[in-house]
Formats: C-alpha cells, sequence, structure tokens
C-alpha cells in the first residue's frame, strides 16, 4: 500500500504533480514527496514492519512509488554493528557502525535511493535512466539499470578511481568521463536530462531519490528496539543523506513508531571539502561552494544541492560539524579496521574521524549513544591505503624458516 500524496516545496509548501520535477518554479525551492500519514498509522505498526521481507521495502508506505517495487528487493536492512572494540579504543560507552559498505548489490548506501528512483522512472515512463556520480551512485544505477533492462548513462568526474569506474563498467551502461569537478559533471547532466528527457536518478528525479535514503534512519531505530540514539554522524556529500535520516525519525515519531527525544544529527566532511561545516561555523543558511581536494573523491561535491536542508536538519536537532584532514581520514580507515574488521572507503573514513573530533570537541558527550553512518566499501579505493600497511612476509616452504621468523618477531620490541 502506497499512502505517497505527491510532491511539495520545501520552503514555500507549493503542492506539485508527481513528476520529474525538483525545484519549485515560484521559490527555487527544492520538491520533496508527502505522505497521508494518517493512513500509514494503520498499515505501518511494529508488527507489521517485522514481518516484511528484510529490505528496504519494509518501509514501503512512506517511500513514493506508486504500484509494486521492481528492483532493490535484496537492498537494504544492513548490520547495525555494537562496536564494542572501537569503542573502547575512543572511550565511549555505547557506539554503533550503521554498515552500508555491504550493501546489496553494489557495496554502498547508494542501493538504497536508486531502486527508488528506477522504480518511479519505469512508472513515468522513462527508457533511459542515468546520473551524474562520484562512483557509487554510478556503481548502483548501472546495476540496477541493468537488473530492469533499461539504456544506462553514468556520468563521472575523469579523474575518478579506477575501480569505482570498472564498477559502473561492468554492469555494461555507457560510462562517460568528463573533463572537470562533480559539480560540472551535474551542470552538464542537467542539460543532457531537459534536451533529451531522461531520467536522471540524482537530478530530476531526486524528490523520489533522495526518500530512499530515509530508510537509513528507519533501519537504525527498528534495529534499536524502537529506539532513537542519542547522536547519529553522517557524512556529506550533495546532502541526500543526512536531511532525510532526520526526517525518517520525525516520521517514525509521528505515526507512532518510536518515541522520545529526537537524535542531534551531525554532519561529517573532509577538510579539502567542506562547504557546509564552513557555513555551520559562519552562520550562513547556504553553503559557499568550494573546489574539492581530498582523498574522500565520493563525498568532494563543492556545491551540495541539498545544502540548505543538510544545515536546517544540523541545527534543528542540535548537532554540529566537523572536518576531518586526509591523515585524519585514512588514519580512521585503520582504526576501524583493526578494531571492528570493517574495511570502509574514506567517506566512511572520514565520517569516523569527524566522530572523533567532535568527540575531542565535546561536542558529543562519550556516555551517550552513538551511531556512525558508513556508506561505503573500502576494496572499492583499496588503493589509499597501499603505502601505509605493511607488506606481506616473504617465507620459503619449510617450517624450520617458519619458526625462525616466530623467534625472530618474539626477539623484537612489542610494536614492531
Amino acid at each position: 500500500m502506497s499512502v505517497f500524496a505527491g510532491l511539495r516545496c520545501a520552503m514555500c509548501k507549493t503542492e506539485f504533480p508527481a513528476e520529474a520535477l525538483y525545484v519549485c518554479d515560484r521559490c527555487l525551492g527544492p520538491l520533496e514527496a508527502c505522505y497521508d500519514y494518517d493512513a500509514a498509522r494503520w498499515t505501518m505498526t511494529r508488527e507489521t514492519i517485522a514481518d516484511r521481507p528484510r529490505n528496504l521495502w519494509r518501509f514501503r508506505e512512506l517511500l513514493p512509488i506508486t504500484g509494486d517495487p521492481l528492483t532493490g528487493l535484496d537492498s537494504g536492512y544492513t548490520p547495525l554493528v555494537r562496536a564494542g572494540r572501537l569503542a573502547e579504543a575512543l572511550g565511549v560507552e555505547e557506539l554503533y557502525i550503521k554498515d552500508d559498505s555491504v550493501n546489496h548489490p553494489t557495496l554502498s548506501y547508494k542501493d538504497r535511493v536508486v531502486p527508488v528512483a528506477a522504480t518511479r522512472a519505469i512508472e513515468l515512463g522513462f527508457e533511459t535512466f542515468g546520473c551524474a556520480s562520484t562512483g557509487n551512485l554510478g556503481n548502483s544505477v548501472a546495476a540496477h539499470a541493468a537488473r530492469l533492462g533499461l539504456t544506462c548513462y553514468v556520468f563521472i568526474p575523469k579523474s575518478l578511481e579506477p575501480g569505482k569506474i570498472v564498477g559502473s563498467a561492468v554492469s555494461g551502461p555507457h560510462v562517460v568521463g568528463i573533463d572537470g569537478t562533480y559539480d560540472d559533471v551535474n551542470r552538464l547532466c542537467t542539460q543532457v536530462g531537459d534536451r533529451y528527457g531522461w531520467a536522471f536518478a540524482n537530478i530530476n528525479l531526486r524528490s523520489y531519490y533522495a526518500e530512499g535514503a530515509k530508510t537509513y534512519g528507519f533501519e537504525i531505530v527498528e534495529q534499536l528496539g524502537w529506539r532513537f540514539p542519542r547522536h547519529v554522524v553522517s557524512p556529506v556529500a550533495g546532502g541526500t543523506l543526512l536531511p532525510r535520516i532526520g526526517r525518517a525519525f520525525r516520521e517514525l515519531r509521528d505515526i507512532g513508531l518510536a518515541s522520545g527525544e529526537l537524535p542531534r544529527i551531525h554532519a561529517a566532511q573532509a577538510a579539502g571539502c567542506a562547504p557546509v561545516i564552513n557555513a555551520l561555523e559562519s552562520g550562513a543558511t547556504h553553503p559557499e561552494p568550494v573546489k574539492p581536494d581530498t582523498v574522500a573523491k565520493s563525498i568532494a561535491i563543492g556545491n551540495p544541492a541539498d545544502g540548505y536542508q543538510v544545515l536546517a536538519t544540523v541545527r534543528a536537532s542540535g548537532g554540529s560539524g566537523a572536518r576531518a584532514t586526509d591523515p585524519e581520514i585514512l588514519d580512521a580507515i585503520e582504526l576501524l579496521a583493526r578494531t571492528e574488521g570493517i574495511f570502509t572507503e574514506p567517506a566512511g573514513g572520514t565520517t569516523l574521524a569527524a566522530t572523533i573530533n567532535l568527540l575531542k570537541a565535546g561536542a558529543i558527550p562519550k556516555n551517550e549513544s552513538i551511531v556512525v553512518c558508513i556508506t561505503g566499501n573500502g576494496y572499492k579505493t583499496s588503493n589509499v591505503m597501499a603505502d601505509r600497511l605493511a607488506q606481506p612476509t616473504q617465507l620459503g616452504r619449510s617450517l624450520r624458516e617458519f619458526e625462525a621468523f616466530l623467534a625472530d618477531r618474539a626477539e623484537q620490541p612489542a610494536n614492531v
């Protein structure tokens, strides 16, 4: 059952039909989906949700499609890991990793937003599906387009990591590398979508695409036993995820699935691309664009489309933000892997490094529950860690040689 009721401007509240629209023609504000929450209360109970398949569509009443889901039937419901060893290392009491690095099928949180956009694209009659991407989105768009038999175009900055280019190309889309930043790619895709009538997941279908990110927040609360954490730290790139986590929490409270004080939501960005953190610190209502320069390429978006909504969500929740340098990002990737066995990409390293900085600054108390959002898999960007890690020890095949190696290690200082 869908209770999707159409689109509404997030700023001036003008209502629009549920078409491929994403900007208000009156105030230029972003359009967002709206729902009949009274109807949702009848069908969305803890019991009915528990009986549904463990995928993102278990919350389908609050997702903007009108028919049956067409893809993403194995996406979502990723682990919420109680990170005990990492918590001990950081000196905190209750720490969780929401781990979308293992999301199906392309190992990032984008496998939440793309199934919603792709399903809606088909409902609206589109035959060509594409995106502007810094990597993970392209991987997901290509994979879900392949499942649905859609013609697919993935536009990327030509400097993208090779692993992410392969991750898109393997599904057979047209991959187009553009000489410029993500913001240059996004502008071109806006023109292409208008000229050729193609569906772009994160442009003319952004109003639908963004709603899939709410499932990240829905799952956190369900997996905590229908309670809110006290703090959530989210990476910020184009700004899709963080505001929708906040909206998910409000919707669960409003329809009666959870109660209590809403979490404080904190923004994490790389120091080399931190327009949102700059705005939080200056008091601005909109981020000023910056030119990205960071190892965290998947969140290197200098002009975030939903920057206003990120700022509004962080401030309304009582949250804050922090930036992380490239060395801090790489240190955090290693710390997460060595304490919890989770290998994340630099976006996840940014989120954990920012969390550490927020703890140091006292913005997050160490005795309150914390969820760190890990949104992508480190195996796609393993090259960034290669020079930091020890090379394999080279030995022959004999037991005697291995025993000599162990004896030599025993004689070395403990930190060697």
